[in-house]
């Protein structure tokens, strides 16, 4: 370029240097112009571009440092309205967290509280009801003495056979405190004597679903399924009658029975589908993963 440069200018200055004219002499030379031209026109093209290129980065350098002085800024900003939060926010929790503490020890004091009177109210209740049926057995006449060979005035119309001194109220409230304290067989020879004496009783299915109920607790599988089936069958259409269904259906499963398991818990979707172990029938059926078909009532085990 730099050769181009100093032999164009002095061709046009000094023609008498170059060869004897002729027509290609000057036609190599108008090129050399022209070609010299558009290297000068070129060299400017770049200048324009390069200063307009310089004027471009300064402005992006320029524009680089204000968001770096605005983000400093901004984080400036948001560093001291974080403090200024923590500030206004975490002392009055801390408050609060001590208040909770303190209220959480005085309701642990309350509850502890509570359990006291609750066990010497329980306590009392006891002693009235040992009481009462201290009275009771001291107001209960004395057995008639047995009739003559003549014949006599037999026992008043109603009274069982050979019925405990224990009134059927008593008897049904102890035993049903005894099974509520974990008292498994003395609940369940209690039971068990106020169906012998009071079968006939409106509480009789509630001792009978209990009796099974404990041989259930036992694991004594058969008996449970017996008083269960005696539920169902002595006393019909009462109020444990879901139950007594829900828990057999638990009784045959645990036996290995699935399907007659599954048969009870259907019955009892069918004929109470709005009491609540319906729903937990539903989920044993589809627990097991069967179905509720036609529903046949389990067959009494023998």
């Amino acid at each position: 370029m730099t050769f181009w440069r100093r032999l164009v200018p002095a061709l046009l200055i000094c023609p008498s240097l170059a060869l004897p004219a002729s027509k290609e002499m000057v036609e190599l030379q108008r090129d050399v112009a022209l070609l010299a031209e558009q290297v000068r026109t070129l060299q400017r093209s770049q200048d324009d571009k390069l200063g307009g290129l310089v004027v471009l980065v300064q402005q992006a350098v320029d524009a680089a440092n204000k968001a770096t002085t605005a983000v400093a800024l901004l984080q400036g900003g948001m560093q001291q309205t974080i403090k200024d939060q923590q500030k206004s926010v975490v002392e009055p929790v801390v408050g609060v967290g001590a208040k909770i503490d303190q209220m959480s020890t005085d309701f642990q004091a309350l509850r502890e509280t509570v359990a006291d009177i609750s066990s010497q109210v329980g306590k009392l209740q006891q002693q009235m009801i040992d009481i009462g049926n201290a009275v009771r057995t001291m107001q209960t006449p004395a057995a008639a003495p047995p009739p003559s060979t003549g014949g006599g005035p037999g026992p008043p119309p109603g009274t069982p056979a050979g019925a405990p001194p224990v009134p059927a109220e008593t008897l049904y409230q102890n035993a049903y405190r005894d099974r509520s304290g974990g008292k498994d067989d003395l609940a369940l020879q209690e039971f068990s004597d106020y169906l012998k004496y009071y079968g006939s009783s409106d509480l009789a299915p509630n001792a009978q679903f209990y009796v099974a109920e404990l041989h259930l607790k036992q694991n004594n599988l058969d008996d449970a399924l017996r008083e269960f089936d005696m539920v169902l069958e002595k006393y019909p259409d009462n109020n444990k009658t879901p139950d007594a269904l829900y828990m057999k259906g638990v009784t045959l499963v645990k036996m290995g029975k699935r399907t007659q398991g599954k048969q009870e818990f259907c019955e009892l979707v069918k004929r109470f589908p709005a009491n609540d172990l319906a729903g937990k029938a539903r989920t044993q059926v589809k627990t097991l993963g069967l179905t509720c078909g036609p529903v046949t009532h389990a067959k009494k085990r023998s």
